[in-house]
């Protein structure tokens, strides 16, 4: 099959196997004559980032490169970030990698015209509106994973390194101008990150679809995203070079990121707490409170799933879908309770507290009270 394709979203997304060759061209496209490449850590010095590199300088665009990023990003990082930018007098910034590296990446590019402190901008109300929208710097997106999907979104998740909270950075120019979806990129993920960021697409388009708010294009979008992931997640974890499994999936990440404009849930409101307290993989996070959430949701959802179900060729309505969730996790060796994931001496209290107050809350099909959230948590050890 031919997975090469342009589409417009209306971020202009180049799409394929060996697209990272285009670095340069999309930079000139979206402006950009003086990048900074932003990247996490782990990716610093792999041969992806450094070919990347390579192509940059090769084009006359420098080759300047800011990796000081942490797993779950935090406030300091973006600092750290904003200082490297200015100091290079860049003009634009190629936000490459997971993520860690996508969200820090926007969030650097958004930041450095501004003057306002970065918590400022939190997703709250019209909070979006304080910034100097002129001053934001544009954005290419290369995404070396499959799961977040920050590519195609117009916010970020920044970590408070204070307080240990998930904030969610918005804007609507954080939506990066190009992309580069290079499933090529993807291919060294060890197995368990495969699993991990896969899961974090069938989370956001799971979620989505049974979200109660009315958005008939992202609840299609939802469905066709679960059923790639379904088809394609299991090939590529037995078989991360099998490139057109890998570009299924760069797609379903890309989708479930679109579906979840209309609404994410209680595996978000769980995980973004746990994640920021316990340094968890975020994808991992949300696939073991999977089943949980799917109990707890169970009468909201249940006719939901199991027209879902139906689609993605399950049999047996709801008891399916969950036994499917299930198996799936279990072929991937997702660890199957927090407890397994390494989570230790967790301060239950606070962690409800922290859900209660995460924008994907409102998503939920159950309304999430202390007592109720307690519970679901609880069931999740």
């Amino acid at each position: 099959m031919n997975v090469t394709a342009n589409w417009s979203y209306p971020t202009a997304i180049r799409f394929g196997a060996g697209r990272i060759a285009e670095i340069a061209e999309a930079c000139t496209a979206a402006g950009i004559t003086k990048p900074l490449l932003v990247t996490d850590k782990g990716l610093a010095n792999l041969p992806i980032t450094t070919q990347t590199l390579d192509l940059l300088e090769a084009a006359g665009l420098g080759g300047a490169m800011f990796a000081d990023v942490d797993p779950n990003p935090t406030e300091v990082n973006a600092e750290a970030g904003v200082k490297a930018y200015r100091e290079g007098g860049h003009d634009g910034v190629i936000a490459f990698g997971g993520g860690s590296g996508l969200d820090l990446g926007k969030v650097v590019a958004f930041m450095a015209g501004q003057s306002r402190p970065l918590w400022d901008f939190e997703d709250i109300d019209d909070w979006w509106t304080r910034a100097d929208a002129d001053a934001i710097a544009p954005i290419v997106a290369v995404p070396t994973t499959a799961g977040t999907g920050s590519e195609v979104g117009r916010a970020s998740v920044i970590t408070n390194s204070q307080t240990h909270e998930k904030k969610i950075i918005f804007h609507p120019k954080l939506l990066p101008a190009v992309v580069i979806c290079d499933p090529e990129l993807t291919v060294g993920m060890p197995p368990m990150i495969t699993a991990g960021t896969g899961m974090d697409a069938f989370a956001h388009c799971l979620e989505a679809f049974c979200s109660p708010h009315y958005h008939p294009m992202s609840q299609g979008i939802a469905l066709e995203g679960m059923r790639l992931v379904k088809e394609n997640l299991p090939k590529v974890f037995a078989d991360g070079t099998d490139i057109e499994a890998r570009a299924h999936m760069m797609s379903a990440a890309a989708m479930g990121a679109t579906a979840f404009q209309k609404g994410l849930g209680a595996i978000h409101a769980l995980s973004h707490p746990i994640g920021a307290v316990h340094h968890t993989h975020h994808g991992t996070t949300n696939a073991v409170v999977m089943q949980p959430v799917l109990r707890f949701n169970r009468a909201a959802i249940e006719d939901r799933l199991a027209l879902a179900a139906a689609y993605l060729g399950i049999e047996g309505g709801y008891e399916g879908f969950y036994a499917f969730v299930g198996d799936l996790n279990a072929s991937l060796g997702i660890p199957a309770t927090l407890t397994d994931l390494g989570v230790a001496n967790p301060d239950i209290d606070a962690l409800v507290a922290s859900a209660l107050i995460d924008p994907s809350v409102g998503g939920n099909p159950v309304k999430m009270t202390a007592e109720n959230t307690r519970a679901l948590l609880l069931d999740c050890f």
